[in-house]
């Protein structure tokens, strides 16, 4: 199943979707040495014979079935609409083989919790590819998040305008923005700081959103509310505009300013009383991506089940928030219906 790359152990994947984000993982893949592509899916053959051509995969599929049955994958990457992931990670589960999917995972949770069970009854391991908690300047946040002292407030966001935005606008209807493929600023953006919070923070007692409605039945930005025992966590995303300014987390001893959330490139801390300010952040890979291939990988070769359910309780905690976020204001997908 697996094999020595030199004196590295790796594992053969397989991609599905053929967007920006399946690039970015396909090189950090090779920079991880721990997966090498071997198989690339497409609804379009031609399509995955450009990428598989373009990073020497030996292997092509028009057909998910024939390819989930293949053994020329050990583990499969799945960046398609964020509807169809449900479908497509179950039938590799299915197969044996472990899934990283990106986010958002699924459309809910009634699908997060069937497809956790059938890859814990087929022995394979699945993931939610949030690459921003995997990094080197997150983990180091959440290591010195107690220098804050007794947490007040937290403003954490990503705020991005879209190209696709621009197609909306003139009357299409891409994905992300498609009600039909479960999209949306806070599934897709909002996935990022609202992670970041709950790995930092843990599940919320109380969340309440408002979102800036799109007619076709999406959000295309908002603010949600996460409530903790003695503070407030506020959630900014959009897709439809964008910011310029930094994320701050407050707390009674101090501050911490984030560049960004996704990945956080500059970390500060600012001490309340003397001023004195403390760069925290490492240099890192220009892409990110590669650390939660390390973390998954790992994970595999050693079975590590412990971390394994700490990663899967954050990724139902995210998934949970924005479900309920979505009910208060009568978002429905299509697959809901």
């Amino acid at each position: 199943m697996r094999r020595k790359k030199g004196s590295v152990l790796t594992m053969k994947l397989g991609t599905v979707g053929t967007s920006r984000i399946t690039n970015s993982f396909i090189n950090a893949a090779g920079q991880s040495e721990k997966l090498e592509l071997s198989a690339v899916y497409s609804r379009s053959i031609e399509n995955a014979s450009q990428i598989a051509n373009t990073y020497n995969a030996p292997h092509t599929f028009d057909d998910l079935e024939q390819m989930a049955k293949s053994e020329h994958i050990d583990i499969v990457y799945i960046a398609s609409p964020n509807s169809l992931h449900y479908q497509q990670a179950k039938l590799f589960l299915k197969h044996n083989k472990h899934v990283i999917c990106e986010k958002p995972i699924f459309s809910n949770t009634a699908e997060w919790d069937d497809t956790y069970q059938l890859a814990k009854e087929n022995r394979v391991f699945l993931f939610e590819a949030m690459r921003n908690i995997h990094s080197p300047n997150s983990k180091i946040l959440k290591q010195q998040i107690t220098k804050a002292g007794k947490l007040r407030s937290a403003i954490l966001h990503y705020i991005q305008y879209s190209s696709r935005y621009n197609l909306y606008l003139k009357g299409e209807e891409p994905n992300i923005f498609s009600s039909v493929f479960s999209g949306g600023a806070l599934v897709d953006l909002g996935v990022y700081p609202i992670s970041l919070a709950v790995t930092l923070f843990g599940e919320p007692d109380n969340i309440s959103y408002h979102p800036i409605m799109l007619r076709s039945g999406v959000d295309g930005g908002g603010t949600l509310i996460l409530e903790y025992n003695g503070f407030v966590c506020t959630v900014l995303c959009s897709k439809i505009s964008h910011s310029h300014i930094p994320s701050e987390i407050h707390g009674e001893e101090g501050s911490f300013i984030l560049d960004h959330v996704a990945p956080i490139n500059k970390l500060q801390f600012v001490d309340s009383h003397t001023k004195e300010s403390e760069n925290l952040e490492i240099p890192q890979y220009e892409n990110d991506i590669i650390y939660e291939i390390e973390e998954f990988t790992r994970i595999i070769e050693t079975n590590n089940f412990k971390e394994y359910e700490e990663l899967m309780k954050i990724s139902r905690i995210v998934l949970k928030i924005t479900e309920t976020a979505r009910k208060q204001n009568n978002i429905v997908f299509e697959v809901e219906k």
